[in-house]
């Protein structure tokens, strides 16, 4: 018995939550979410509908868009580095410390984006100074959703930590609310007025999230799970944390069930914010509604805002897999009839197939997803372990997504049935990876070795 307690940590079977600091940290996690996936939004409806005139009119239309959702993808290719190299401070320095450093300069970069000069103003500089902002965005949302999902599943209390870590993903919707809001809000100005200046408005507003999220922040103490590691290693002679060499070796089964459980919640958010709106106003059927679209990403949002807290309390009383598996599956199944409903030319359809796609079959994978992620690693890398997850993932499913798809609509003539097989695809890739993939519901996060599939089935 002690052996066993010595290599996994302490169970801490009795043990006892906060509730000042719970709430802090489901606070200061969901205001970190709503300004990330605020600016996730912005940027993609930018992406979408804006920044290819402002910023790369030259190549036309067609390679404009393509440009723009260029730069979208850029972002997330730094993710995987920011979150490397901030996970792994937070692995070693601390939850709360990284948090307050990512969210700063995520939402700096955001509101510099804000002030740039455009190509009628500086000419391609505009688009290169464009793309390091958003190197810089991506590097710190590499580790500022990683962190926040950490954050609240170690405060959480075990029986209930599907649904608490859940709670902080309703700042991604309120985020997603505000972005598709306002940029909705802003299709109403005279189009010379939009493209002028009011563009810049939205990406200036996230300053408020910063000091809000900064602010509450401050307050709030290390997680027990944090504590319970350093003090393991102040009894150890040999250092329990590990390099991020050492915690990538370690987990890398793990990293990879993450990834692809990732591909389809992950894919999928992308394709139906970003893509399916430029799909949308490229549509003869929708011409003149070109922000139907963004309309639609509000539904979906309100919708969600109440189904990912429902899935993850779901998977507390089912467990994680079954939920995620079935999520997943819908997905799939939603995707060839969903998306042709949008070439039917109803408005009310686009609205349906939103709100049923992202309120439901990707709320159905990330409701789940909040606590398995956490519960999937060790204490010593749990922070390394998730960040490496999920931004490997948004790289390679949310990240080229627009991008792959706007290629690919062009190469078939805007073709529906190519979007419905790419979000099927993704969705399958997530489905099979259920299979392999431990039940953790209930796992203590003080142990220090990553969830066994045969350990935690047995």
């Amino acid at each position: 018995m002690s052996e066993s307690h010595a290599i996994h940590g302490t169970s801490n079977e009795h043990e006892v939550v906060d509730p000042v600091q719970l709430r802090r940290a489901t606070l200061a996690s969901s205001v970190g979410s709503a300004l990330e996936y605020y600016d996730f939004y912005i940027y993609g409806l930018a992406s979408a509908l804006i920044f290819g005139e402002l910023f790369f009119k030259p190549l036309g239309a067609a390679g404009a868009l393509i440009a723009a959702f260029g730069t979208y993808a850029v972002g997330f290719a730094a993710r995987p580095v920011g979150g490397l190299v901030f996970g792994h401070l937070g692995d070693k320095l601390g939850r709360k410390l990284i948090l307050i450093i990512t969210i700063a300069l995520m939402g700096g970069s955001s509101m510099l984006i804000g002030l740039l000069p455009t190509y009628d103003q500086v000419g391609m500089w505009g688009a290169i100074l464009l793309i390091l902002l958003r190197i810089a965005q991506g590097l710190g949302a590499g580790a500022e959703q990683a962190g926040a999902t950490v954050l609240i599943s170690e405060f959480a209390p075990r029986k209930r930590r599907g649904f608490f870590a859940a709670l902080p993903f309703v700042g991604i919707q309120i985020g997603t609310l505000l972005g598709a809001g306002t940029f909705a809000l802003l299709g109403l100005a005279n189009r010379e007025v939009l493209f002028g200046w009011l563009w810049r408005v939205p990406f200036l507003l996230g300053a408020v999230l910063i000091v809000v999220a900064v602010v509450i922040r401050m307050r709030l103490k290390e997680s027990p799970a944090f504590e319970a590691l350093e003090e393991a290693e102040a009894q150890r002679d040999a250092p329990v944390r590990q390099s991020v060499g050492q915690a990538i070796k370690t987990s890398r089964r793990n990293i990879l069930v993450g990834i692809g459980l990732r591909m389809g919640e992950n894919g999928n958010s992308s394709i139906y914010s970003a893509l399916l709106l430029a799909y949308v106003a490229s549509l003869p059927a929708y011409k003149g509604q070109q922000l139907i679209g963004t309309w639609g990403a509000v539904v979906a949002a309100l919708v969600a805002i109440f189904t990912v807290v429902a899935f993850g309390a779901l998977s507390d009383k089912v467990g994680r897999v079954p939920v995620y598996r079935w999520g997943a599956f819908f997905t799939a199944a939603f995707a060839f009839p969903g998306f042709y409903l949008l070439t039917l030319g109803q408005v009310w359809l686009v609205l349906l197939v939103m709100g049923v796609g992202v309120g439901i079959g990707v709320q159905s994978m990330l409701g789940p997803q909040c606590a398995l992620l956490p519960e999937l690693f060790g204490n010593a890398h749990r922070f390394t372990g998730v960040a490496t997850a999920r931004e490997f993932s948004a790289v390679i499913a949310g990240g080229i997504a627009p991008l792959l798809g706007a290629v690919l609509l062009t190469a078939t003539g805007n073709a529906w049935w190519v979007i419905a097989a790419y979000s099927a695809v993704l969705a399958l890739i997530s489905f099979a990876t259920t299979f392999v993939t431990p039940e953790t519901a209930g796992r203590s996060l003080t142990d220090f070795n990553d969830a066994e599939r045969e350990l935690v089935n047995a």
